[in-house]
């Protein structure tokens, strides 16, 4: 029997498309899925929150 997604309140993270173009880790969505299946933001091509835009910390 094939059983669907579980509903989550949480809304999937949205990911800079732009930076996540070329980038061999997520090939190009920007998010991962754990192995909990729940979509995390890549950690190779996306900003953390302590990160600018461009990938460098905020001052």
């Amino acid at each position: 029997m094939a059983h669907g997604a579980h509903r989550t309140p949480l809304l999937p993270p949205h990911p800079d498309l732009a930076l996540a173009r070329d980038c061999e880790q997520c090939l190009g969505w920007g998010t991962v899925v754990t192995r909990d299946g729940h979509h995390e933001l890549c950690q190779t091509c996306q900003p953390g929150p302590a990160e600018g835009a461009a990938g460098t910390p905020c001052p």
